[in-house]
């Protein structure tokens, strides 16, 4: 994620803002231009984006951000739907009958604009289902307490449903810690169901399917028969030689959405570190000069070059683990990547690239 400053005064903002904390502009994302502006008013409601890359162009708010406040992106005005990109995927929103429903979808689109904004910036593909017939569709659905079972958070054909139990964040805490999990996040949620959905585009049917399964296994294996050996079995004792967590140990399927969630999560956080300029040099205690492995210079990492990449990464986590321990909090990435899980990261790595270039082949 860049970081972003207001068009008017210059003051940084994040990509969350609504409004400028120092000159007060109304601040919107302008996911066309992918960057945040300041936006004046116009006599006739259209809104002026002053951020140099909107080259003067006039938008509208997304209508989720007029009537709800749970979004704060923007619609150029020559777009005659009142959503914006990232709202138009919504088939089903939380009901807002409920108490405190409006707070979690507000934290659930977040969430899901923070995935989207990485996946316009790698070059994929994101389409609505009135734009492609394969495109993405997204459900907020609460559990019914009538009903016998939960709502499951999963994918479908580009259906993704995911569970506003999940906006909860002690409920999610407790369920985190019941299943054993060491990470669990609405963000994370996101980006390992939308793994599934690009498995559907970029692996199922394409050349990428061989080496998938050279890495992945066969993807063709009973999915209930395996659900029920993993739950009844839990994950093979060395698991962690070869995947990036004991979900991922279910089903191809799941290996290769967990290994994909991983990406975003890498590549989403060295975007940061980056546009922050940061500079590890540790001083490790007792040695006259830094480790070599543990430098890194965020600035100088070539996203396109994944040697680049996961040599940042792990540097990367060790710091950021350590400072979260030093507040007294859980491990921000509890996570060991073994070599081959760095194998399957290259995968999603290179596909992701080669989807890349194809696309803008084709424009």
């Amino acid at each position: 994620m860049k970081i972003f400053s207001c068009s008017n005064c210059g003051q940084v903002v994040f990509f969350e803002n609504v409004r400028c904390t120092r000159c007060h502009s109304p601040l919107a994302y302008l996911p066309d231009c992918r960057t945040m502006s300041a936006t004046k008013a116009q006599d006739d409601g259209r809104l002026l984006a002053t951020a140099r890359k909107a080259n003067g162009g006039f938008y509208h708010l997304c209508r989720n951000s007029d009537d709800y406040g749970v979004c704060n992106w923007a619609v150029p005005i020559a777009d005659d739907n009142a959503y914006c990109r990232g709202c138009r995927l919504n088939n089903v929103i939380p009901n807002l009958s409920h108490p405190e429903a409006l707070v979690a979808w507000g934290r659930i689109e977040h969430a899901k604009k923070r995935m989207l904004y990485t996946l316009y910036e790698l070059g994929l593909p994101v389409d609505s289902r009135a734009e492609k017939k394969s495109g993405l569709v997204f459900s907020f659905k609460e559990n019914d307490v009538k009903a016998a079972s939960p709502v499951l958070t999963g994918h479908d054909d580009g259906h993704i449903t995911l569970n506003v139990a999940e906006a909860d964040n002690p409920g999610r805490e407790k369920l985190r810690e019941q299943l054993g999990e060491s990470y669990r996040t609405v963000l994370g949620h996101f980006r390992h169901e939308i793994g599934h959905y690009y498995w559907d585009m970029l692996i199922r049917d394409t050349s990428e399917l061989g080496p998938f399964r050279d890495l992945f296994g066969d993807a063709d294996k009973s999915y209930e028969a395996e659900l029920k050996r993993h739950y009844a079995e839990g994950p093979p004792p060395d698991w962690q030689e070869s995947y990036v967590s004991t979900y991922a140990t279910m089903h191809p399927w799941e290996d290769w959405a967990e290994t994909w969630a991983h990406y975003l999560h890498i590549v989403d956080t060295l975007g940061t570190s980056r546009s922050y300029g940061m500079a590890l040099r540790p001083e490790a205690a007792g040695l006259s000069r830094p480790p070599p492995d543990l430098r890194v210079n965020a600035r100088d990492v070539d996203f396109d070059n994944f040697e680049d990449l996961i040599d940042a990464w792990l540097p990367l986590t060790l710091a950021l683990n350590s400072l979260n321990r030093g507040m007294g909090l859980a491990d921000i990435y509890p996570f060991v990547l073994s070599e081959r899980a760095i194998k399957k990261l290259r995968f999603v790595h290179d596909v992701v690239e080669r989807a890349h270039v194809a696309r803008a082949n084709d424009r």
